[in-house]
């Protein structure tokens, strides 16, 4: 694997960050058995977008689905 840099000019100290920051991500994706998922990002978590308000059934509960009241 090569890592160029493309712009900028970075320290030695913070090249030695982000690549420190590489090879524990490689070497973490390398600890999972083949076929399975990834971890999952907290981003892409359907709780955060739903929170704690759980809209109730009735004629306009479709209106709350997304949209916090």
């Amino acid at each position: 694997m090569t890592i160029k840099v493309v712009r900028g000019n970075p320290t030695p100290e913070e090249l030695a960050a982000a690549l420190a920051v590489v090879r524990a991500r490689a070497a973490a994706a390398s600890d999972l058995p083949p076929g399975a998922p990834g971890p999952r990002d907290s981003w892409s978590d359907p709780a955060r977008i739903a929170g704690r308000h759980v809209p109730q059934p009735g004629p306009a509960a479709w209106a709350r689905t997304y949209w916090p009241s």
